[in-house]
């Protein structure tokens, strides 16, 4: 059984998707979706990074797009959309 919800993802494009969630009362993943585990580099020994396992009871890639959202016009797009000093005249 699917548990869905809809979220907004900026990749590719901006859109409103209906996406799987992992189920809540998984024994393995604890409602997480996975299992993070960290891992070391086999000539040294010191951590290298963590790598992410799924779990069998949620599919990350499960999603449908339900609305793409509008691009900004290129006007109100800005380079650097920090405060100015200078007056608005």
């Amino acid at each position: 059984m699917a548990r869905l919800r809809i979220r907004r993802v900026n990749w590719p494009r901006a859109a409103l998707v209906l996406t799987d969630t992992p189920r809540p009362a998984c024994r393995t993943c604890d409602g997480d979706g996975g299992t993070a585990y960290g891992y070391g580099d086999y000539k040294t020994g010191e951590y290298a990074g963590t790598d992410w396992e799924p779990c069998p009871c949620w599919d990350e890639h499960r999603r449908w797009t339900l609305l793409p959202l509008p691009r900004l016009p290129r006007r109100l797009r800005r380079a650097n959309a920090g405060y100015s000093d200078e007056p608005p005249f």
